[in-house]
């Protein structure tokens, strides 16, 4: 058994206040979860209930649906509420299917991958 340094418990604590409530979690790969908090432990891993995930491609995203799911504390970057009496997402945003995001989503990554092999193309031409 470990021994739960004071920062630790300040952790815990801290987390107990969401229990319940909806929450919007940052994942250090930049996936975004949201879900209802019903269980965590000392080392911040957590239990979303009726998790999903957001993806955001442009003004174009899609809720995923996980269920229930299990998040390995070290891998958290941020938590937070979500207000339910606001809007969560700019009027500007469009919701589309999971297919459609994936589509959206290699889109962008081919242009991703484009532009960085372009940048290397021309790295032989010295512009200074």
């Amino acid at each position: 058994m470990s021994w739960a340094g004071p920062e630790d418990v300040y952790l815990s604590t801290s987390l107990a206040s969401y229990l319940d409530k909806k929450l919007l979690v940052l994942l250090r790969d930049g996936r975004k979860l949201l879900g209802i908090l019903r269980s965590f432990d000392q080392f911040a891993n957590a239990v979303l209930e009726e998790a999903c995930e957001r993806v955001i491609v442009g003004e174009l995203y899609c809720d995923i649906p996980l269920g229930l799911y299990i998040i390995r504390g070290e891998n958290v970057v941020l938590i937070g509420e979500l207000d339910l009496e606001r809007e969560e997402l700019p009027p500007h945003m469009t919701r589309v299917s999971e297919a459609e995001i994936k589509r959206a989503q290699k889109a962008e990554r081919e242009a991703t991958d484009l532009k960085g092999s372009m940048r290397k193309r021309m790295e032989f031409l010295d512009l200074d």
